[in-house]
């Protein structure tokens, strides 16, 4: 069966080509008369819009940007090299990409970068989020500016994105509980966790869901009061250096966030004091860390499908077609029987030095 083009849904409609065209396209200066019988005649026909072919005529650029945290984060670097990456494969399909850096966890800098991305040429843009209300203002006016919002990674507020992609945190903060748990065998301990920040809502999330399961099937195990660490490694260094010397209760170690390089460079300090550890996120120094047994599991979010999946949610969004079905990304736990060969990984490590 032909499927029905343009001139169908013209002649259908009783109207130009032209003027079925700017419908389809939502170009404007088209009489609500017109517009309604177009719209019908597309219902009648089952008419589909062949999006390349109008991206192609109105020699379209899709112009999308990414704020990514700077710092010394391994795993923010991976993650732009995941962008640079698909954004080389993808410069075909008329597609630029920048990304913007905005300072780890600042609520000022990343409202700032959302209120200027309103007044520049941008189309689409994927933010790594954080909780708070001075972000709905500049996000509001971004997306009344026209421009597609997701979050990635950490979430936005809710009501001021599109659509969402990353792991379900509070499953991988699940799951860390669950492996902690089962590593104590029953025997009694005290869980000394570490947070970036509150004010991200995976890091809230992930420190809720383990508390939750800790809670209520390990009873026999205490969590401790969280040690905030901004993510900077000489911070989570410090900390963990001064519960492993203190030879306290502690019997593990569960960081919520980055930082790890400092987590490892305590713990190898101390090995005879080593608690149980579970960490986030496989880069160079996290990896090479389960190979020297100085943690014990790594749970990782797969960014380079959260990045492939962003290019997908933008471009239809864009492109005002339905989102593509996603099943749940789920976390992927590594131990040092299951690495990967990940040449990303290695680089990414590398630019953080």
């Amino acid at each position: 069966m032909v499927s029905p083009t343009l001139s169908d849904v013209a002649q259908a409609a009783g109207v130009s080509y032209a003027t079925a065209d700017r419908v389809i396209n939502n170009r404007g200066n088209v009489a609500q008369k017109s517009i309604d019988k177009v719209r019908e005649a597309v219902a009648a026909l089952g008419y589909v819009r062949n999006v390349a072919a109008a991206n192609l005529s109105r020699n379209r650029v899709y112009r999308l940007a990414f704020l990514i945290p700077t710092g010394t984060n391994a795993f923010f670097n991976r993650i732009r090299n995941h962008i640079r990456h698909a954004a080389e494969h993808l410069s075909v399909d008329r597609i630029t990409v920048e990304i913007i850096d905005v300072s780890a966890f600042s609520v000022d800098a990343l409202e700032e970068s959302i209120a200027d991305l309103a007044q520049r040429d941008v189309d689409g843009v994927a933010i790594v989020g954080l909780q708070n209300p001075l972000l709905e203002g500049p996000l509001a006016k971004l997306r009344e500016s026209g421009v597609a919002v997701i979050g990635l990674v950490s979430d936005l507020p809710q009501k001021f994105r599109s659509a969402y992609i990353g792991i379900d945190n509070m499953v991988a903060g699940r799951t860390a509980a669950r492996m902690t748990g089962m590593a104590h065998a029953g025997g009694l301990g005290a869980i000394q966790t570490f947070v970036g920040s509150m004010e991200a809502r995976d890091h809230a999330e992930r420190l809720q869901g383990f508390c939750d399961v800790i809670a209520a099937d390990y009873p026999h195990l205490t969590v401790l009061d969280p040690i905030l660490t901004k993510d900077d490694p000489a911070v989570l260094k410090e900390a963990a250096g001064a519960v492993l010397s203190a030879r306290s209760n502690v019997t593990a170690f569960y960081n919520v966030g980055a930082g790890n390089s400092g987590l490892v460079a305590a713990i190898g300090a101390a090995p005879e004091n080593r608690p149980f550890c579970v960490v986030h996120e496989l880069v160079a120094h996290s990896k090479q860390a389960l190979i020297d047994k100085h943690i014990d599991l790594v749970i990782d979010q797969r960014p380079d499908i959260e990045v492939n999946r962003a290019f997908a949610m933008l471009r239809a969004l864009l492109d005002e077609r339905d989102l593509p079905p996603m099943p749940d990304l789920m976390p992927t736990i590594y131990v040092q029987d299951n690495l990967p060969a990940d040449p990303l990984i290695d680089i990414a490590e590398a630019q953080s030095r």
